[in-house]
């Protein structure tokens, strides 16, 4: 793991405008949604970030050629082999995304071998729901050591449309099936499908690939299957996780900051719950000013999937009601093991009592700088936002998670005012002598 940390000075005010990236989570699935076409995917709004990076590493493991210019990438699959003898575990294990390749890979080969998947440790993330939705499309799918082995039972080697209903909103599961449906023979319905918009962007681009598929971001999604899909040219919707993460940072330091490009609609509960405590938010098209009052109110929120409030968001949500006047209840329904960071807030001076998977937040004006440590992506992020309302300066580590899924964070904040240096730990020799 990284060593290296950043000094975050606290107390300081933000000004200015931040930039948003293009959404992680979008990128992820839509490199993977390449592999349903022989032909090259241009994708414009691509973040630099490590997961980015490693995904990469997966799709170069098959036999495609990435050409990557800045934010731009160009993925060319002529070179896709039939990789399934020699797919490596270590790659796939850095990424939970990485199984999300299991889905086009069947539709388009008819088999496939793939290594489980990854990805931040956070509680249970079970595969059963993306194993089902397969056998529904007419795949024998069985776990064999550290691989998923999936065969089409049709003699022409084709998925078949179905009806499936999902037990629980699951994005991975809805994206995976998804795509495999879009080269099944025949009609598929998924029902409880998750509405996430990363689950729209992936629609609005496969249809731009030839696909034909209906109502992606409601809970039904109509699916037509098509014999073959074109490459395309698409750009990478905004990340609205990001552009949270960055009105909690304006809010917990109470400083005024203008974002964009965002999609406001992907934002509105988010949105709604920062007026509720006492910001003021202007929507322009695209751009967001957030101006926070000075004297913020407590309030509740309870995670749940799209458009409920997102369980990326609790972690900065919890670091901004450590700072506010009043008592908050923060309930997690989505991950069982999103807490990790409530020990480092109190180690902080934040008051913040656990019950389950409720958090009662009593707000304080007078969090101490210390050093703490981020133990998943966005309880990293929380770090550095509660680093920012902190009196003296804070060490944050952790900072291979941050870097899975912001790009340039500290680069970003310290443009508008924060003060951030990035400390570049040379681990010590090992004494070779016993």
């Amino acid at each position: 793991l990284s060593s290296n940390y950043l000094d975050i000075l606290g107390s300081q005010k933000l000004s200015g405008h931040i930039r948003v990236s293009g959404a992680k989570n979008s990128s992820l699935v839509l490199m993977v949604a390449a592999l349903l076409t022989d032909s090259s995917v241009f994708l414009s709004n691509v973040p630099l970030l490590s997961d980015v990076e490693s995904m990469s590493k997966i799709l170069l493991s098959m036999g495609l050629k990435l050409r990557r210019n800045q934010n731009q990438l160009e993925i060319i699959t002529s070179g896709l082999s039939l990789f399934s003898k020699n797919l490596s575990c270590e790659v796939f294990h850095e990424l939970r995304a990485s199984f999300f390749c299991i889905g086009p890979l069947l539709a388009r080969f008819g088999e496939v071998k793939i290594p489980l998947p990854g990805g931040c440790r956070i509680g249970a993330r079970p595969i059963d729901e993306h194993i089902q939705g397969l056998r529904a499309l007419g795949a024998i799918v069985e776990t064999k050591n550290e691989y998923v082995v999936a065969k089409t039972i049709s003699p022409q080697k084709r998925l078949i449309g179905a009806r499936i209903k999902f037990n629980c909103k699951s994005v991975g599961a809805t994206e995976t099936i998804l795509m495999a449906a879009t080269l099944a023979q025949g009609t598929t319905i998924l029902e409880n499908a998750a509405q996430e918009p990363e689950i729209q962007d992936l629609a609005m681009m496969l249809n731009e690939m030839g696909a034909k598929i209906q109502g992606a971001g409601t809970s039904q999604i109509k699916i037509e299957g098509v014999d073959h899909l074109n490459g395309c040219s698409y750009t990478v919707m905004p990340d609205r996780i990001e552009a949270g993460t960055f009105l909690v940072a304006a809010a917990i330091t109470r400083s005024p900051l203008t974002l964009s490009p965002v999609i406001p609609e992907h934002l509105e509960t988010v949105i709604l719950k920062l007026q509720e405590c006492g910001c003021l938010i202007e929507c322009k098209g695209d751009t967001l000013r957030i101006i926070p009052r000075k004297n913020l109110q407590a309030v509740d929120i309870i995670t749940s999937p799209f458009p409920g409030f997102p369980t990326d968001l609790q972690a900065p949500f919890m670091a901004l009601m450590a700072t506010v006047k009043g008592i908050s209840k923060i309930e997690e329904t989505v991950f069982e093991d999103r807490m990790q960071h409530l020990r480092e807030f109190q180690r902080m001076g934040a008051k913040i009592l656990l019950d389950g998977n409720t958090a009662y937040v009593i707000g304080t004006n007078n969090l101490k700088a210390t050093s703490i440590t981020g133990g998943d992506l966005r309880s990293c992020a929380a770090m550095v936002l509660v680093s920012l309302a902190a009196n003296g300066t804070s060490v944050v580590r952790g900072l291979e998670y941050l870097d899975r899924g912001y790009e340039d964070f500290a680069g970003k904040l310290n443009a508008v005012g924060a003060n951030i240096s990035k400390v570049y730990s040379i681990p010590l020799a090992s004494d070779e002598c016993d």
